[in-house]
């Protein structure tokens, strides 16, 4: 299968389903991820970018990412591009890898980033082509999902898990490239949040380590 992770900002990907795209390279099936967003220099130091850059390259060659593909539209800003050119983008990238399975931020996350980017890629997998996405799913994601204003309509409620007792330790690993975003407990981006967090979906369902999704859509032909 092709499996395709739409990341609004580097690391998204890993903090989010890091376990599950190790465990579906194992099971030999082709990992892409995109990521929508890049740091714009009047933001942030240009060395600090590069270094951000490289740090994901090395994170998804550790996890045996297939291809990863930049959009490079602006972090913190997306809201002000012009919607049908993020919708145009991520289309293309859908229609290139022609995934089975689409993993996206969930909608309700806080950063307005990843409301769009999880509306754009819904625009881009309409069942209206010859080929269908099968799976869509959306992830969680720490310090984003679990810190906007609570209300019913944009709350987190996972209806799958995915088991990664095994694949932890790769998760963790991956997310220890990422240098300048790995922070000290108790931020919920350190080691021990993501190890708790994976430890809480993984006593739900009796294992000792899972990542938890919401089903947006599957189809069965």
């Amino acid at each position: 299968m092709n499996i395709l992770v739409m990341a609004p900002h580097a690391d998204d990907e890993v903090l989010g389903l890091g376990g599950t795209i190790a465990k579906y390279v194992d099971e030999g099936h082709d990992v892409f991820v995109c990521v929508a967003t890049t740091g714009q220099p009047l933001m942030f130091p240009q060395n600090v970018l590069d270094k951000l850059r490289s740090e994901v390259i090395n994170a998804h060659k550790f996890l045996g990412i297939k291809e990863t593909f930049f959009l490079e539209f602006p972090a913190a800003m997306l809201s002000e591009v012009p919607r049908y050119e993020i919708n145009k983008k991520i289309k293309d990238i859908i229609d290139s890898v022609q995934p089975d399975v689409v993993f996206m931020p969930h909608f309700g996350d806080m950063h307005l980033d990843h409301y769009i980017v999880s509306q754009s890629t819904m625009v881009g997998i309409r069942p209206v082509k010859k080929h269908k996405v099968l799976e869509t799913y959306s992830y969680e994601t720490l310090s984003e999902t679990e810190w906007n204003n609570p209300h019913m309509s944009n709350t987190f409620v996972p209806n799958t898990y995915i088991d990664i007792t095994n694949y932890l330790s790769r998760k963790i690993g991956a997310m220890k490239h990422f240098t300048t975003q790995i922070k000290d407990f108790p931020h919920p981006r350190s080691v021990e949040g993501i190890e708790s967090l994976a430890k809480l979906r993984g006593s739900t369902i009796g294992v000792k380590a899972a990542e938890a999704f919401c089903l947006i859509r599957r189809i069965v032909l």
